[in-house]
């Protein structure tokens, strides 16, 4: 009988050993979900677009908490007036000038992070902002509204990819999360959020990631935003598919 236990014994030993190397043989992919820093900017960028400083108050908060540092989320916020306008961006500064200084009140440190890095010498920002969009987008970004008003093509070149994007203390990862955060939760957006959405592919986030965003907009904002936005990601899918078409600078 004590053979048999033994036997018995060593047959489950071997049987563990072998689904441990299985495993480590195939390791789960950690890109495959949000980061807890990658969750904290949805409910921040949401925040923002629609007003709700409150809420953003809480969401800046649970954002430190997170590990977002203190120019991260500025950055984030300076970013917002592209896509919210400058209202809306000023207000989330505020708020959060305020909440920071009452940390500190508390005696909590936060992490400073990095400020900016020089923009490339030699370089305008059309011609870094060009290189971006078209990085970003996966193809040259031409139409007939940027031939129609040629003005607006510059200003997206130059300052939205240029100016903002080239920006390097920010990855691109983290930009598309809060853009796409902010344009869900405004209304009338749909066709610019659809765009997000495949740009944000491109910089490597995967449709669980996207679909780990609705989540969290779902749970922290709300579930009217999250379903247009699953809508909207559908609508996105069948067009690009599931699989980057370039990459982006990678998610810190």
């Amino acid at each position: 009988m004590n053979r048999l236990i033994i036997e018995f014994l060593a047959i489950m030993f071997a049987m563990m050993c072998i689904m441990a190397a299985i495993a480590e043989a195939q390791p789960m992919d950690k890109n495959q979900t949000l980061s807890s820093k990658q969750q904290g900017i949805i409910p921040i960028a949401a925040f923002t677009a629609n007003g709700d400083i409150e809420k953003l108050e809480t969401a800046l908060n649970k954002g430190l908490d997170a590990g977002l540092t203190v120019n991260e989320i500025k950055e984030i916020l300076v970013q917002l007036y592209a896509y919210t306008g400058f209202p809306r961006s000023l207000n989330g500064l505020g708020a959060f000038m305020n909440v920071v200084e009452q940390r500190e009140k508390k005696g909590i440190t936060d992490r400073l992070g990095k400020e900016p890095g020089k923009m490339p010498a030699g370089k305008s920002s059309i011609e870094l902002g060009t290189e971006i969009q078209t990085r970003l987008v996966g193809k040259p970004v031409t139409g007939p509204i940027y031939a129609f008003a040629p003005a607006i093509d510059a200003f997206l070149k130059g300052h939205l990819f240029g100016d903002i994007f080239g920006r390097d203390n920010l990855d691109f990862q983290s930009r598309e999360i809060a853009t796409i955060s902010a344009l869900a939760s405004m209304k009338g957006v749909n066709p610019q959020l659809q765009a997000h959405f495949s740009v944000g592919f491109n910089t490597g986030l995967s449709e669980l990631q996207m679909r780990g965003l609705i989540t969290v907009l779902a749970a922290s904002v709300g579930r009217s935003e999250a379903d247009n936005a699953s809508e909207v990601l559908d609508k996105s899918l069948k067009l690009v598919g599931a699989v980057p078409i370039v990459s982006g600078r990678k998610s810190k």
